[in-house]
């Protein structure tokens, strides 16, 4: 466990020289949540019936309970484990992949998110050279032109903004473009293991929504997996709430109509995988 300076912490867009780095934080970040959706569907009720069932058919065919058992629930399990990444991709959005090199920031210069904590320490925070970096690029890798993205693109890729500490990359937010105005969606909000329960995930929250809301945002959106406990309590403490949960009359109308349009990821049998929750700015 690190120490972290939370007013030294620089929140800044992630570049294309970024991207190995963050695949593998991101990597780091999802382990074990795949296994605990899995989990999840299989220990469902209704998953468990429909199991029960073809193993009873499968019975009178196999002749052993044990291989009767066994099958129907390994074929969901490979079912599940090919049919998954497609359906949650990143969390709350439909696309099942991240598009790394469109969200990257192009050009010489930062693209930084104020630092709330600089407000209250009265310090700046720097950015230094990187500490670690994957493997050096070829003469050939160095030489070879970046990828053309046009605006269109860039768009519809989003947004990835890192957490630098002192030259490390120690945790990022992903926020997602969306079409509808006011409106936007955080994807999936990471902390390397070194530096978990300090409140960076807290900083990098805090920076995009003041950035979001001095653009014009009301609205933020944000999908946690469904057995994730620390997410919803995460997202609860900075004030997001679960979609559909009553608060009063005013707003109910609204609010249903969001119900129908900001869905939570479903899987096998129709099962969510994902619980919706928002904030207004």
């Amino acid at each position: 466990m690190v120490k972290l300076e939370l007013d030294q912490v620089l929140v800044r867009r992630m570049k294309e020289d970024d991207i190995d780095t963050v695949k593998a934080l991101i990597k780091e970040g999802g382990e074990g949540t795949e296994n605990r959706l899995i989990l999840h569907v299989l220990t469902r009720p209704l998953c468990l019936f429909v199991l029960a069932i073809i193993s009873s058919v499968l019975r009178c065919v196999v002749h052993s309970f044990i291989l009767a058992l066994a099958i129907p629930v390994f074929l969901l399990i490979v079912f599940l484990k090919i049919t998954m990444p497609r359906a949650t991709g990143v969390l709350g959005t439909s696309r099942p992949c991240w598009d790394y090199v469109g969200s990257s920031l192009r050009g010489a210069g930062d693209d930084i998110l104020e630092n709330p904590y600089t407000r209250i320490s009265g310090k700046t925070a720097t950015t230094q050279k990187p500490k670690r970096r994957m493997k050096p690029k070829t003469t050939e890798e160095a030489s070879a032109p970046s990828e053309r993205i046009d605006p269109d693109r860039e768009e519809a890729a989003g947004q990835v903004w890192l957490a630098d500490c002192d030259g490390e990359i120690a945790g990022c937010v992903c926020r997602e473009s969306e079409k509808r105005p006011g409106i936007r969606r955080i994807c999936r909000v990471v902390v390397g293991s070194w530096y978990r329960r300090e409140g960076l995930g807290r900083l990098l929250v805090q920076s995009l929504e003041h950035r979001e809301r001095e653009a014009g945002v009301c609205r933020l959106y944000a999908h946690v997996p469904v057995p994730s406990t620390l997410g919803e309590v995460f997202f609860r403490k900075l004030g997001y709430r679960p979609l559909g949960e009553r608060t009063g009359e005013e707003g109910e109308e609204e609010e249903d109509e969001e119900v129908k349009v900001e869905r939570p990821e479903r899987g096998f049998l129709g099962f969510p995988l994902t619980k919706v929750y928002f904030k207004d700015l």
